[in-house]
């Protein structure tokens, strides 16, 4: 996968040089980036070198588009080499080159990029500091558009060897790292979720995390891990794609799912995974079924101590022993919902006009709301998509 990141660091000949022979990049242009106005071009760069910033116009820099195969480097190193390259301590300019134009920049292509810049000026800020350097001025900024220079500063230095291209580096190094060991990855020897991640940066592998890894509390244990650090699980999956999210028992795989995978499907994987197609939690959950009256789950949690009852799937909290009341139905009935765990339907089945309770994050059908005599609320749920959680123990389970 190619991605790309902009960097300015001064005249850009030589920041352009520099990229160019790093192992893992497959090409660099030079250009300009970071200003407010439309289809710079050197002169025109050049002129507006002396305005101050705060003027309303800002000018663009003097910057290089980098491109880079993934599967050879990554963000990291070519952002701890432009730390290297340059002071980014000195405001508006490099060595001599004073200007605007010639301020230190990066500008990220995604928030992978944003966060590593962030933490790598962090840890130089501080090599910087011992070395008696003030505070970095580098701009970190979305890259909103980059301008390509005009033909002649392309390549400048391989077509003129003895080109301008000062050294503005101040000498502090990032310490090198050690190959850290990977830790070996073996079954827990009953169900499970793996979550098979890149080595490197996957934005698809982000996106899941966000939407879905990060927000899962089932009891059912989820972790996320790289190909190369599992060991003694039987995959007949081929782990080319990134995600891939396996459901495993007792350390084979029993389903799978190549490439992102959205919550909805997600969750109804679970669901089959978890509970069986076949079972009457499945039927209620996704087929929109209803327990038996008085059914043995039930009649388990109408007196169940003070505690929470939560999603089987997703794990969140959906309703609480403190609004739990005998309605003498044979379905569990509560005064309310927990604020934010539920979204309600309009449910026209059967001919009837019905209000349908939904669990927000895994999408299961959970029942029927209805107006009381009183001017209450009845909320009608069926007990086989529920767990029930102790309040002392509420915060303490882990599924990561």
């Amino acid at each position: 996968m190619i991605a790309e990141i902009v960097f300015a660091a001064g005249c850009f000949w030589g920041v352009e040089k520099h990229f160019e022979s790093l192992p893992g990049v497959v090409e660099v242009k030079s250009g300009y980036s970071g200003g407010s106005y439309k289809n710079p071009d050197y002169e025109s760069v050049l002129e507006k070198r002396r305005l101050k910033l705060d003027n309303g116009e800002v000018n663009h820099t003097e910057a290089v588009l980098v491109k880079f195969d993934m599967a050879k480097t990554d963000a990291k190193t070519l952002i701890k080499s432009f730390w290297e390259i340059h002071d980014p301590t000195q405001v508006n300019g490099q060595g001599n080159d004073i200007g605007n134009n010639y301020r230190s920049a990066i500008y990220y292509t995604n928030q992978n990029q944003a966060k590593i810049a962030q933490n790598t000026k962090d840890e130089y800020q501080k090599l910087l500091t011992k070395s008696g350097y003030s505070k970095i001025v580098t701009e970190i900024k979305p890259l909103e558009k980059f301008y390509t220079a005009e033909t002649y500063h392309q390549d400048y230095l391989t077509k003129n060897p003895f080109g301008y291209c000062p050294n503005h580096a101040t000498g502090v190094k990032f310490e090198k790292e050690t190959q850290a060991v990977q830790e070996k990855v073996i079954p827990l020897g009953s169900k499970e979720i793996l979550v098979i991640e890149a080595e490197g940066y996957c934005p698809y592998c982000e996106k899941f995390d966000e939407e879905v890894s990060s927000l899962y509390k089932g009891t059912i244990p989820l972790r996320t891990v790289t190909m190369s650090s599992l060991e003694g699980f039987d995959i007949s999956t081929a782990l080319f794609a990134t995600p891939t999210i396996l459901f495993i028992e007792d350390g084979k795989e029993i389903m799978a799912h190549r490439g992102y995978m959205e919550s909805e499907k997600f969750y109804k994987t679970l669901g089959d995974f978890k509970l069986g197609k076949n079972s009457e939690s499945y039927k209620v959950a996704f087929d929109k079924g209803t327990d038996y009256r008085f059914c043995k789950q039930y009649d388990i949690f109408k007196d169940t101590p003070d505690g929470v009852f939560v999603d089987k799937l997703s794990g969140d909290v959906l309703f609480d022993t403190r609004d739990r009341f005998d309605s003498g139905t044979g379905w569990l009935s509560f005064y309310k919902a927990v604020n934010g765990n539920t979204v309600q339907k309009e449910d026209n089945s059967f001919g009837m006009k019905r209000v349908e309770i939904v669990a927000k994050k895994s999408g299961a059908h959970l029942g029927h709301v209805f107006d009381r005599e009183d001017g209450r609320k009845r909320f009608c749920i069926n007990a086989t998509v529920l767990e029930f959680v102790p309040r002392a123990e509420i915060g303490k389970k882990k599924s990561r």
